[in-house]
């Protein structure tokens, strides 16, 4: 998916206030000073990660993946794009994504059937998520519940494709489902960790994950972004939402 392929209002979807560019601006100067010490500091990390996925399954050590983003223009609107991100591979090489697909389609319409069929020993408060997926290589399963997987998404922010702190960035068929509201969750950049990350992740329904990201924008400032930051630690430890 690209900018001039989007359909309906996916293609500008707000206006950017005087306030929120000073905001903005600070955020990304922020965020590449961050980002740059913690890739230094988690790099021995990575490295035993990438020895681990190689004698486990092999190359290639990383996964790219289309995701979505919001990106202001030169006019102070939001339009939406495509971008690559970057991974530690979990899964099989050329792993089938239809059963993704098929998870998230259910879960944006609220299917609950279709939920169930993917994961039907679910019990509440856990990951809506299908269960025991068989794509997952051995180290993927470990790296995926300690969050290590998501690290090489430092390098997005150091590029500005992404932001520390932010909603999550779709996947263009998730794009697709989504309502008017729903876009609005794509009028800041998209980040590696979220108001709604550290709130449940995908152990809340689809329409609540949503409104989590809502109140994000409502309370965004760099201050709140500080404070997501620091409850993403124990957020990942406490592995709420990653099954």
């Amino acid at each position: 998916m690209t900018t001039g392929t989007l359909s309906q209002t996916q293609a500008v979807i707000c206006r950017t206030s005087t306030r929120r560019v000073a905001y903005f601006t600070a955020k990304r100067t922020i965020d590449v000073c961050v980002a740059l010490v913690l890739l230094v500091v988690v790099s021995p990390l990575l490295l035993v990660a990438c020895a681990l996925v190689m004698i486990d399954s092999g190359r290639p050590l990383f996964f790219r993946q289309e995701r979505i983003r919001g990106r202001r223009d030169g006019h102070g609107s939001w339009v939406l794009e495509s971008f690559t991100l970057f991974k530690l591979r979990t899964m099989v090489v050329d792993a089938d994504s239809s059963l993704h697909q098929a998870y998230m389609t259910a879960y944006i319409r609220g299917d609950q059937r279709g939920l169930r069929a993917l994961r039907p020993d679910r019990r509440d408060g856990e990951s809506f998520r299908p269960g025991r997926d068989p794509r997952l290589t051995r180290v993927g399963q470990v790296l995926r519940r300690l969050s290590i997987d998501e690290l090489p998404q430092l390098w997005n922010v150091i590029r500005g494709d992404m932001s520390l702190v932010g909603p999550r960035p779709p996947m263009p068929y998730e794009v697709d489902l989504y309502s008017d509201r729903d876009l609005l969750r794509l009028t800041t950049p998209q980040g590696i960790t979220g108001w709604a990350q550290i709130k449940g992740r995908s152990a809340v329904a689809f329409p609540e994950l949503i409104g989590r990201d809502l109140e994000y924008l409502e309370h965004q400032s760099i201050g709140f972004d500080l404070k997501v930051m620091l409850l993403t630690v124990p957020a990942v430890l406490s592995r709420r939402g990653a099954d």
